[in-house]
């Protein structure tokens, strides 16, 4: 039986207790293993550079913290993500939040960030989320993410309707009927299994309705996925 490969992570915070703490945990795991640190977003864009040669091999998962001096972990975000390629995919970011931070959260996401977890989330969440992205889904679903982006979305402009010619209206105007059901539901942090329970369907055909969506909406992820339906109005905080 073939042994999976061990997910690589790497850790963003300009507080050294905090790598400490995070780099027991992960590295605790037999399938992840931390194999770089860096105390603020600059040195990040420089360590995970691909022609940097302080670090072998690829970065698969970084845990991004958001307020660090010299460049903060949005800025480090967008510059980290906008340089992968189709050759060689860029490192998926899990962004470390709290709730008094949710506008950074939002702008995190823009920045191509895959999910976002709180600082003083449970060890198992942590490692849940590090596993959850590097499959290439988005962490949307455990409940402190779920009450978190509740919180956050009512930082976007939800009350007033926007133009239909607003770039979210569009993206959304494409979708079935049943495509905005799906969507709905993502946006209410529901896994593909609750989807499918919900709306009486096989897991495998949400698969392939969260697929369509995502193409659709030109998001990489549920989480911008989700970010578009709130911008859209087809969700409101708390509905």
């Amino acid at each position: 039986m073939t042994t999976p490969p061990t997910v690589r992570v790497a850790l963003v915070d300009d507080q050294q207790l905090v790598r400490a703490g995070f780099r027991m945990v992960i590295d605790s795991q037999p399938d992840l293993e931390v194999v770089l640190e860096a105390g603020d977003g600059a040195q990040a864009v420089r360590a995970l550079d691909p022609a940097a040669r302080n670090v072998t091999g690829p970065v698969d998962v970084v845990l991004m913290d958001v307020r660090m001096p010299t460049m903060d972990g949005l800025e480090a975000t967008e510059r980290i993500v906008a340089r992968g390629t189709d050759d060689a995919p860029a490192p998926r970011v899990i962004v470390l939040t709290t709730f008094d931070l949710d506008e950074y959260v939002l702008a995190a996401i823009r920045a191509g960030a895959s999910g976002f977890l709180l600082k003083d989330a449970p060890p198992e969440e942590m490692l849940a989320a590090i596993r959850t992205v590097h499959r290439g889904d988005a962490v949307i679903a455990p409940s402190s993410t779920r009450r978190l982006l509740e919180h956050l979305v009512t930082a976007l402009p939800g009350d007033a309707p926007a133009a239909t010619a607003d770039p979210a209206h569009q993206a959304v105007a494409q979708l079935t009927e049943r495509e905005r059901e799906v969507l709905v539901l993502m946006a209410r942090g529901r896994s593909n299994t609750e989807i499918g329970q919900d709306l009486f369907v096989a897991e495998a055909t949400v698969k392939t309705h969260v697929g369509r969506i995502l193409a659709k909406l030109g998001a990489r992820d549920r989480v911008q996925a989700v970010v578009v339906a709130y911008e859209a109005g087809l969700v409101r905080a708390g509905s």
